[in-house]
């Protein structure tokens, strides 16, 4: 009979000939447990082939931003769709001030958004304002700076040099008109609602938000600021789930709690499953007598797609579809399991669905060597330094075990460290989940 050794405590060794420090994380390896189960990698591809596409809505432009695009933009015109002046000063014809002119006549003046004017003599200049359209018959500007203008005539300084389209920005050299401006999937920042404002985009196509709700579960469970009993915890999970997701821009999230009863479970879970997108529970999905969601989840014919991963923390983590096509995510209860999973499965499938870009995930290099003795994938919470050269690394911060959130305090995120028993160096390299 195959055994798992026990969970030895934290340590942190130094090296007395480097002077650094070394991790030795806790666990052993359980080989006849992990060849059933799934690696993270087959986990999240699971997951997102049986997630439904969010349905497309239309937004004012003014009200998209941080939306998922589901449209491609294109240019309404070149972009600049004419020849822009640059700078405020006096447009020219350059081969002019190359023969030594150095006096011009003012013609007169044409400010940005005006109807633009035609030069009139070779040897006359129009004062110009930035953004203006470049004259007929210029094809220079020469700054402000560069001249002084009396009585109607604009004297260049000496050593003033100017040639064709100097400080003017050419028609169709950012964009041509129909050229692809974004692309669907775009995450929409403040500049992609610029661009889209300049192809005359007065609203847009985006994925709609999904309705969410996030259950606790247990009867151990006190909200903040009510009175609580020696033997009951604080209900702190929720609120780092609902933080986290309205962080990532999902604004749709409402909270529940249920307590252990088996049938007030079910009665929740129904109504939730009829009124949202996507179901996210904390707690009662492990081997206990009390962890009753997977038996509930299964009568209310939610298909089990997920039920433990080859990880730590957070092996029992249970995924499935409901009939309504609901996704339902059970993440195990111990709070630092909840959102290591919330980081590496949740939040990803739910930019899928909503279908965001794919990016090419954040790696990091290891601040301090790292030990790693158990044979699962381990998630271990970092902070985020940078050094003198301008180089960011992933400072290890082990916790305690996955019940021990207040070491998360001041982390910005996760990095995911391969099966073991490992030693891992100072600079290795490795995927980056933020919280």
């Amino acid at each position: 009979m195959n055994s798992c050794a026990p969970t030895t405590p934290r340590t942190r060794n130094s090296n007395p000939l480097d002077g650094t420090r070394r991790w030795r994380l806790p666990g052993a390896a359980c080989f006849s447990i992990i060849r059933v189960m799934l690696t993270p990698a087959e986990a999240e591809s699971l997951i997102g082939q049986h997630l439904a596409a969010l349905p497309i809505e239309s937004l004012p432009l003014s009200q998209a931003v941080g939306a998922i695009l589901r449209e491609n933009i294109y240019g309404e015109r070149d972009a600049p769709p004419f020849d822009r002046v640059a700078m405020d000063g006096v447009a020219v014809r350059s081969e002019v001030i190359a023969r030594g002119v150095r006096r011009l006549t003012v013609q007169g003046m044409q400010p940005a958004g005006a109807t633009p004017m035609t030069l009139g003599s070779e040897t006359n200049c129009i004062e110009i304002m930035t953004g203006a359209m470049l004259p007929s018959g210029c094809d220079a500007v020469i700054p402000v700076e560069q001249i002084s203008v009396a009585d109607g005539i604009a004297t260049l300084a000496p050593d003033v040099k100017i040639e064709a389209y100097r400080n003017v920005h050419r028609r169709g050299s950012d964009a041509r008109q129909g050229a692809l401006l974004l692309s669907t999937g775009a995450c929409l920042n403040p500049p992609d609602i610029a661009v889209a404002a300049s192809a005359g985009m007065a609203r847009v196509r985006i994925s709609a938000q999904p309705a969410i709700v996030v259950i606790s579960t247990g009867d151990e469970l006190v909200e903040p600021g009510e009175s609580i009993l020696p033997y009951q915890v604080r209900r702190s999970n929720v609120y780092g789930v609902v933080a986290a997701l309205k962080a990532r821009g999902f604004t749709r999230v409402a909270d529940d709690h249920v307590n252990d009863d088996a049938d007030e479970i079910e009665r929740r879970l129904r109504q939730h499953l009829a009124t949202h997108d996507t179901v996210i529970l904390s707690g009662g999905v492990s081997m206990g007598q009390l962890d009753l969601v997977p038996q509930v989840l299964e009568r209310l014919g939610v298909r089990q797609i997920v039920h433990k991963i080859a990880q730590r923390p957070g092996k029992p983590m249970w995924f499935g579809v409901a009939p309504s096509g609901a996704a339902v995510f059970a993440l195990p209860g111990n709070p630092v399991s909840t959102l290591v999973c919330l980081g590496r499965y949740v939040v990803p499938a739910l930019n899928r669905a909503m279908g965001a870009s794919e990016r090419a995930p954040e790696r990091l290099a290891l601040l301090q060597a790292v030990e790693t003795r158990n044979a699962l994938t381990f998630f271990l919470p970092v902070q985020l330094q940078t050094d003198g050269w301008g180089r960011t690394w992933a400072q290890p911060r082990p916790t305690n075990g996955s019940g021990d959130f207040t070491a998360l305090a001041g982390t910005d995120g996760f990095v995911e460290l391969p099966p073991g028993p490992a030693e891992l160096p100072k600079g290795f390299v490795a995927t980056l989940y933020r919280w």
